[in-house]
């Protein structure tokens, strides 16, 4: 079911602003330098994470207002027909530079092909279109997402004095490539404790779409499968792990079981201060979004830059140069280190009965 492991092919983690220009080959012909920059940018939905609407559109529109760059940004809402009718219009009014997170590699190569044949330079944002021609790709190191999420599973389990833990999986979506590599991430912290009979492998289940009610579902399902002995879940993302948390609080059972996420959402990081969640990953989109709109208005301008990192493609075997920023491990005693960056504010974060308990957590 689950594609090729992207490979890193280059030592060490790029960070922001140490892009270099080298020339004005873009391997594009007509690609910028005749014609104002405009960048198009399509975002994969809504629904799936709240980080798409409240970080991702903010960031990228701040970076390219800064460098006075006109920018259209558009999100496809998970509908495939939809994200491809979105990047006709773009090509055909005629953007510069096109930015993707597909929703599926099918989809996204089609579009990426198509802008290629009409001289416009692409770049895959935060997902790899596998098979795909983008010039760049720019997300974070998602293998590295993953451990951390099972190692702080593993924490969490350690911390309760759990004996032979029965741990659940609730995957992202079998069409994303960071899915894969979240869970080649998790799976090389678990499975030696599968192993090695320290954990009990539970249920493992890909969640279609990363949609949440159907997380739900088959949470659900997994829970009674086990005949109600889970004493982990590994979520892929907060909102899988909250519709896990949502069930377990049903069954009277949340606090007693861990559960993982990502994404650093104000719903994951208030189930965090709560108790209901044992941590999640925090992903500074603002380095991410800063990363490729200065790629995409290199692009749109008819500069290439060298970013010193290249992922393979497991599909095509191309070395895509590429921008991957470092995750970090979010848990009750640093959350507030997600505030202080300015990713989430004191204001959503804290409201109502989380007053106190951001009070509590150092949130000030």
């Amino acid at each position: 079911m689950r594609r090729g492991i992207l490979t890193v092919a280059t030592a060490g983690l790029l960070v922001t602003g140490s892009l270099a220009a080298c020339g004005d080959d873009t391997g594009n012909s007509g690609t910028g330098a005749d014609k104002p920059a405009k960048i198009g940018v399509i975002l994969p939905d809504s629904k799936s994470s709240a980080r798409w609407e409240g970080a991702d559109r903010k960031f990228l529109e701040e970076a390219f207002k800064a460098a006075g760059v006109e920018a259209d940004i558009q999100n496809a809402q998970g509908d495939k027909t939809q994200f491809s009718t979105i990047a006709d219009a773009m090509i055909t009014s005629g953007v510069t530079a096109l930015m993707i997170v597909n929703l599926d590699s099918g989809t996204g190569k089609a579009v990426l092909d198509k802008a290629k044949s009409q001289g416009i330079a692409t770049i895959d944002y935060d997902r790899l279109t596998l098979g795909g021609s983008a010039e760049y790709y720019v997300s974070f190191d998602n293998v590295a997402v993953g451990k951390l999420q099972g190692e702080g599973l593993v924490k969490c389990l350690t911390d309760q004095g759990a004996k032979n833990p029965v741990v659940s999986y609730l995957n992202g979506s079998p069409t994303d490539n960071n899915a894969t590599l979240f869970k080649s991430g998790y799976d090389s912290v678990l499975k030696p404790k599968f192993d090695a009979n320290e954990y009990t492998k539970g249920p493992d289940d890909d969640v279609p779409d990363w949609d949440n009610a159907q997380a739900g579902t088959i949470f659900e399902q997994q829970l009674t499968k086990a005949g109600g002995k889970i004493n982990g879940v590994l979520a892929a993302n907060d909102g899988l792990g909250n519709a896990a948390i949502s069930v377990l609080k049903k069954n009277k059972l949340n606090g007693k079981v861990p559960v993982t996420g990502q994404d650093a959402t104000p719903q994951g990081l208030q189930n965090i201060l709560a108790g209901d969640q044992c941590m999640t990953v925090y992903k500074a989109i603002k380095q991410e979004a800063q990363a490729a709109a200065d790629l995409a208005i290199g692009l749109a301008k008819g500069e290439k830059k060298e970013t010193g990192q290249t992922v393979k493609d497991p599909e095509s075997g191309r070395d895509v140069p590429s921008v991957l920023l470092t995750p970090k491990a979010i848990y009750k005693d640093n959350v507030k280190d997600v505030v202080a960056d300015g990713y989430v504010t004191k204001e959503e974060l804290c409201t109502g009965e989380y007053a106190k308990l951001c009070a509590d957590a150092g949130i000030s």
